[in-house]
């Protein structure tokens, strides 16, 4: 879910790449020898889960996995997004520097709210793959929603574009549910205090 280069106005970019610089920030100061491997990691699987694409009429779709990342994370999900936005723009041509800050955003921000959330759900006994599916359907419907804004706020013309966006990603939010899911039950099994 890559907004395109020249789509978006002026003050949509600035208060994106704003969002993007404060939280990747924020992001850098959290980020310890503990955590910088693990962020190399997640900013890695961000990056790979982005390369498999489902085509869904004209467009495609591919996992996020925002949710997880910010579960994973925290505010180091900012810099993760960056790295991992930021070669898919210069390699793959997937969004483009000029909407790297707006993209970084969206993607972040979401994730941090879901994995967040999922986290305040794990320390009151949820069990691991419900807070799983809440943070990796919570975090593409979270992005999906903040994407379709930021084209709302460009102009009248993205009206029905945003509208599109968020109906083509509900379909893949349920899919990132179950990998939110699985995924985090077996992070949990395997390293039982990564969540803390």
């Amino acid at each position: 879910m890559h907004i395109a280069e020249g789509v978006l106005s002026l003050p949509v970019l600035v208060t994106g790449g704003a969002v993007a610089a404060l939280g990747t920030a924020v992001g850098l100061r959290h980020l310890d020898a503990d955590t910088i491997p693990r962020a190399g990691v997640v900013s890695a699987a961000l990056f790979a889960a982005s390369l498999i694409h489902v085509r869904l009429g004209a467009s495609s779709l591919h996992l996020v996995l925002n949710g997880v990342a910010g579960l994973l994370l925290g505010s180091a999900v900012f810099p993760a997004f960056l790295v991992s936005l930021f070669l898919q723009a210069v390699l793959f041509q997937f969004g483009g520097l000029l909407v790297l800050g707006v993209n970084t955003a969206v993607m972040a921000c979401s994730g941090f709210a879901a994995g967040m959330a999922a986290r305040f759900l794990l320390r009151r006994g949820t069990p691991t793959f419900v807070a799983g599916c809440i943070a990796g359907g919570g975090g593409l419907l979270g992005a999906a929603l903040l994407a379709a804004a930021a084209l709302a706020a460009s102009g009248e013309a993205f009206g029905a574009g945003a509208r599109l966006l968020l109906v083509a990603h509900l379909p893949l939010a349920a899919v990132e549910a179950a990998v939110g899911g699985c995924a985090c039950t077996l992070l949990l099994r395997r390293f039982p205090d990564l969540f803390q």
